[in-house]
């Protein structure tokens, strides 16, 4: 099984993947025609640069490509007081005595940097189909784990804004 996706996830590929065969293709086309119009191709470095960044966009058309072909949609949608994609929670780390907010969200658009937890992590695995006041055991490993408390979930939290345009 491939990546698991939701059908907002399976239209931005597919609006990239468009993209980049309509317009970055034809860009890098032309780069490499230009670039090969300056003489030997041998000692020519915008050719080869041409010609890698033609070869990068084909590379990220074909991995997007296969993507959809193995990916797995799954549903967003969640009860109303319950955990689920897309939504923000803010959650009490007992152990840290600290409060922190994520997303989450599909693995593709995981980042605990940015605060997006992906599904297939510990700790959206565990918060997934809780409610507002549940404790919850994260399981990091065999020898290790933690307690978090949800705070609050935010559904209102709309997909398309900015943090969830990047891959």
């Amino acid at each position: 099984m491939g990546e698991q996706l939701t059908e907002s996830d399976v239209k931005k590929i597919q609006e990239e993947i468009e993209y980049r065969k309509l317009v970055v293709r034809k860009q890098e086309i032309e780069a490499v025609k230009e670039a090969r119009a300056h003489g030997d191709l041998s000692e020519n470095f915008e050719y080869h640069e041409a010609k890698k960044d033609k070869n990068s966009n084909e590379s990220r058309i074909r991995y997007l490509e296969r993507m959809l072909k193995t990916a797995h949609v799954i549903s967003d949608k969640s009860k109303d007081d319950e955990v689920g994609i897309h939504n923000k929670v803010e959650v009490y780390v007992e152990e840290d005595d600290e409060t922190e907010v994520y997303r989450i969200v599909t693995s593709i658009r995981g980042n605990s940097l940015d605060g997006r937890i992906s599904i297939e992590s510990p700790m959206g695995k565990a918060l997934l189909g809780h409610k507002v006041g549940d404790r919850v055991y994260i399981q990091v490993n065999e020898n290790y784990g933690y307690y978090v408390v949800i705070r609050s979930i935010d559904k209102t939290a709309d997909e398309d804004d900015e943090e969830m345009r990047k891959y």
